[in-house]
């Protein structure tokens, strides 16, 4: 079910599927999927896709990623085994290592039970304290090693300079440590912040790992990766989802920036790596939900739906987007406000009747039973979705499979 077909017969699909599943269910498009995947191989040709799992964990997404080239970012030791388990009976026991080659360990906090674990393992992990290089040294010493520069998060949707990254002070000095600490540092990397859309985040992050690079050979040190011998350059995610803002740079325009800043600044032995996490997956599901209740207060209708924000709808609270819920019938709109299911009043889904704030404050005359729908809900929804109230989380169902 890649949408593009027309709207109503969309509509009569979602339907079906409701029907037949019950709600809420979530409906992953796995050729939307495949589409995503390919654009960003084609535009961004020399740079290898670490998926962000963190963005929507669902196994068949690992796996149908994994089946078409991908690598994996993760960022705890459940993500780090979510992908094993998914992965590692796909292949022979004798490639069964491979495995640990096609993850890296971005978080650069780690705790000191996690690097135990992943000590056999020989991990590729990120830093940017030196109270992390010598826990790692101390708890986790086969570890590859990248190290995590500070680059502006400016125009993005969720800063993540604030909390992560070496500044322009301690990154040299970071590295010059590590190496003599025996380490080999393998590469850098860096991060725009999530839903970027500001070009000179990533120019000022390719800018500064060049000098980072330069400076750390000039004192003797080569940054490269122990088994092709080139310089890992992970350039992260942040690449935005189209789908939540207007006039967002297209992906195809943002990467023929991209190339060619790398060319400028990279034209030699170079390993290119990025984490995208939100442009794979948020056009690629549709959550599905049921009109439960209804009520008439001071001249508004308040409905209530069998999903809130302590489901899917968790990305309003933690990653700041706003989803449209449209209904499948017709009809004049009026306003309204729409609260989840659970006891808590914070779990309104809709809490103005701002149709341009929430879009989803204006809607035809709902009955009890009636389904809506919300689109582009792939990504950080179904990730933190919880069970509050003994509401358990929408169903999944695939298709295109």
């Amino acid at each position: 079910m890649a949408f593009k077909i027309t709207e109503e017969t969309k509509q009569a699909v979602l339907q079906k599927i409701a029907k037949a599943k019950g709600t809420p269910v979530f409906v992953i498009d796995i050729e939307q999927l495949k589409k995503n995947y390919l654009r960003f191989r084609e535009n961004l040709p020399d740079v290898q896709v670490y998926y962000a799992v963190k963005a929507n964990s669902d196994p068949l997404i690992v796996k149908t990623l994994f089946d078409m080239g991908a690598s994996f970012d993760v960022a705890s030791l459940p993500e780090f085994h979510l992908v094993r388990k998914n992965l590692i009976n796909l292949l022979p026991s004798e490639q069964q290592d491979f495995i640990w080659e096609k993850i890296i360990y971005a978080h650069p906090i780690k705790m000191i039970k996690t690097l135990h674990e992943l000590e056999p393992y020989k991990p590729l992990m990120t830093f940017d304290n030196f109270d992390e290089l010598e826990k790692i040294k101390r708890h986790c010493p086969s570890a590859g090693i990248v190290l995590r520069i500070e680059v502006p998060n400016r125009g993005s949707i969720v800063n993540l300079s604030s909390k992560f990254g070496a500044s322009r002070e301690d990154a040299i000095n970071l590295a010059v440590k590590a190496f003599e600490m025996g380490f080999l540092v393998e590469g850098l990397s860096f991060h725009v912040g999530s839903q970027c859309t500001n070009f000179e985040n990533y120019r000022n992050g390719l800018n500064f790992a060049a000098e980072v690079f330069e400076e750390a050979e000039k004192k003797g040190y080569k940054i490269r990766n122990s088994k092709t011998g080139r310089r890992i350059l992970d350039i992260g995610g942040g690449f935005p989802a189209e789908e939540y803002n207007t006039g967002v740079m297209p992906f195809e325009e943002l990467a023929k920036k991209l190339n060619a800043e790398i060319k400028k600044l990279f034209p030699g032995d170079i390993e290119l790596i990025a984490e995208p996490g939100r442009f794979l997956v948020a056009n690629t599901c549709t959550l599905v939900v049921s009109v439960i209740g209804r009520a008439f207060r001071h001249g508004i209708i308040s409905y209530y739906i069998d999903e809130g924000l302590y489901g899917t709808f968790s990305g309003q609270v933690f990653d700041h987007q706003i989803y449209a819920l449209k209904a499948f019938k017709g009809g004049e709109k009026e306003k309204c406000v729409i609260f989840g299911p659970t006891c808590d009043g914070f779990d309104t889904v809709s809490p103005s009747t701002n149709e341009k704030k929430y879009p989803c404050g204006l809607l035809p005359r709902m009955e009890l039973g009636d389904l809506l729908y919300a689109d582009n809900m792939g990504a950080y929804t179904l990730a933190s979705a919880t069970n509050f109230n003994g509401f358990p989380v929408a169903k999944a169902v695939y298709v295109n499979r």
